[in-house]
């Protein structure tokens, strides 16, 4: 086959199957979510850099890879600012950089992609969805609603 014919089979197998990933995936997204943790921000050296803090999605790694890929494999602890984590160490493969070389993700000449989170967010797990999806009985609610002067 000639490359153009390759080109014009390659974008209809594509077509094909962003449909059949839409057919399947919308009654998908009517469902409660499951995923256990939203982003990580990471600012253990960011500020002092003149960097923007990480925001780690790590949703979206953790509905594409066990648990063990990152936190056994790599090294990364069970806990926001855990690791002694800098860009030297990425660019040497480590962390991160164990993924982000190029070839299994995209590589990290970009900063914006990971350096996004506003100056001064503190190293924290953000908006998990554990914490998000709690559900508050009015007991609760009271309880934890600030005190009236």
């Amino acid at each position: 086959m000639t490359t153009r014919w390759m080109n014009v089979l390659r974008r209809r197998c594509a077509g094909l199957l962003i449909a059949l990933g839409l057919a399947i995936g919308a009654p998908l997204a009517l469902a409660p979510a499951h995923a256990e943790y939203g982003d990580v921000v990471m600012n253990n050296y960011s500020d002092s850099a003149g960097m923007r803090p990480v925001v780690f999605p790590h949703w979206f790694h953790r509905i594409r890879y066990r648990c063990k890929v990152c936190h056994a494999d790599l090294g990364f602890k069970f806990k926001a600012g855990g690791n002694e984590i800098n860009m030297l160490k990425v660019i040497d493969g480590q962390f991160c950089g164990a993924c982000h070389n190029g070839d299994v993700a995209w590589s990290i000449e970009n900063c914006n992609m990971c350096h996004s989170a506003k100056p001064g967010t503190p190293t924290q797990v953000h908006e998990s969805t554990t914490q998000a999806l709690v559900i508050r009985t009015p007991a609760a609610a009271a309880a934890s609603a600030p005190a009236k002067k």
